[in-house]
């Protein structure tokens, strides 16, 4: 499609959406009432935003799904559940008709990462009630690939699974990609044992989602050069389904699916919208809002995601007319720090620290020092600490990694070393900021 047949499409899907929801959805047609919007001539431009709190409020008012649902409870078959990390863990129903319609949006992905007949994934890890897992996974074996399913494993037993099982393609995390490379390193080192080169020897590609990293380059890089395959980021959330990932002619940004939703950056502190497709003067940058035309039993209309994002305006190399976000996912507007009067988002911290390979784990907190705002970051290293014979090695890479955050963000943080395993690991997203009190 050319991007005018592309809103005349997402225009008419709309249109067809409205249809389903008033008055039938108690979510959205008592949301748009107490707004004094008439419900028979409803504009899209006019619709207020959506943010997650009213989502919870809901679910608080009208437990335990909430009012976010176009069809008698029986109509649904699906069960999710959002990870929580961001706040109250919400859950979310879906019929068999979206249920569908989300894996549509997966053989979207699949074909802009450019699936094989001959591929087998591997997906290690527990397969909980988070939404991604399971879509990724059903919507390859609705493809007729092999699907591999990790769940109930630990670390070392996915890692001896895909070497076994030869996958050729692997879905996690980024942080669990690194995690299952660090593993990978330590068993190498048992006697006996595959090398992590081995291990990995079947893997071609890894498919991540999450959270940001896939499109960070030193993190991807990282994770490429352990593993020896080719990254392909994504972006989906469980109130909003899978919309977005990276082509492979273009790596580090994201491709939003627009046959299958509305998408608009907004400027996060006055809601108004910043900037059009087809800006080629300046940046586009703000919160990510997303507006799903598939999923009709349970959909999100103008969804504040939290996400900032930046509009890469230049066409892509692949040909899709499709809205494409330079470097993925940049932040979150609720991570956001205020540091020495600049603004930084954890993203940008770990992008420094992934360029260390002495740096295997590490976790960051907002203290105070002098009434003044510090962060204050505990890194495992390579080095054992406290090993007197390398103190000085650990004293020199504290410096390095305190004068590159110092170089490019604008603020000297405080960088302690901590003894190795002492800091949490998860195969889910990972939550690295925590803010301590005086």
């Amino acid at each position: 499609m050319t991007r005018e047949e592309l809103q005349q499409h997402q225009a008419g899907r709309f249109q067809e959406l409205l249809r389903w929801l008033v008055p039938a959805n108690r979510f959205w047609t008592r949301k748009w009432q107490v707004a004094g919007l008439d419900l028979s001539n409803l504009d899209f431009a006019n619709l207020p935003l959506t943010s997650k709190a009213e989502l919870v409020e809901d679910h608080q008012a009208n437990p335990p799904y909430g009012s976010n649902l176009t069809f008698p409870l029986e109509a649904y078959s699906r069960f999710c559940q959002t990870s929580g990390t961001t706040g109250q863990p919400l859950r979310w129903l879906d019929t068999p008709e979206s249920w569908q319609w989300m894996l549509g949006c997966w053989e979207q992905i699949f074909e802009m990462a450019r699936l094989r007949a001959d591929d087998r994934l591997a997906f290690p890890f527990s397969f909980g009630p988070f939404l991604g897992f399971w879509a990724a996974f059903e919507g390859a074996a609705r493809l007729g690939r092999l699907c591999l399913p990790g769940g109930g494993m630990s670390s070392e037993a996915r890692l001896r699974f895909i070497e076994e099982n030869q996958a050729t393609v692997v879905c996690c995390t980024p942080t669990y990609a690194l995690r299952l490379a660090e593993v990978a390193a330590d068993l190498a080192k048992q006697p006996g044992s595959s090398t992590a080169a081995e291990m990995f020897k079947s893997v071609r590609m890894l498919i991540v989602a999450g959270e940001p990293g896939g499109s960070v380059p030193s993190i991807r890089q990282k994770i490429e050069e352990s593993w020896g395959a080719r990254v392909i980021d994504h972006w989906g959330m469980t109130e909003l389904g899978p919309l977005a990932s990276e082509c492979v002619e273009n790596p580090g940004g994201l491709h939003i699916l627009e046959t299958e939703c509305i998408a608009e950056i907004i400027d996060p502190e006055t809601g108004t919208t910043v900037g059009s497709e087809n800006s080629e003067t300046q940046p586009i940058r703000g919160e990510l809002v997303i507006t799903n035309l598939g999923r009709i039993g349970s959909p999100m209309i103008r969804y504040r995601t939290g996400d900032i994002v930046e509009l890469d305006p230049a066409p892509c190399p692949c040909g899709r007319p499709l809205m494409r976000l330079k470097g993925g996912i940049l932040g979150r507007v609720d991570d956001m720090l205020t540091i020495r009067g600049n603004n930084v988002f954890p993203t940008a911290i770990e992008a420094i620290l992934r360029e260390f390979p002495e740096v295997i784990e590490f976790q960051f907190h907002t203290v105070t020092r002098d009434s003044m705002p510090q962060i204050q970051i505990e890194v495992e290293t390579t080095m054992s600490v406290p090993d007197v014979e390398k103190i000085e090695e650990v004293h020199a890479m504290i410096d390095r990694i305190e004068s590159a955050i110092h170089d490019r963000l604008h603020f000297r943080p405080e960088v302690v070393p901590v003894p190795p395993n002492s800091l949490p690991r998860s195969e889910m997203k990972s939550r690295r900021m925590n803010r301590k009190p005086k």
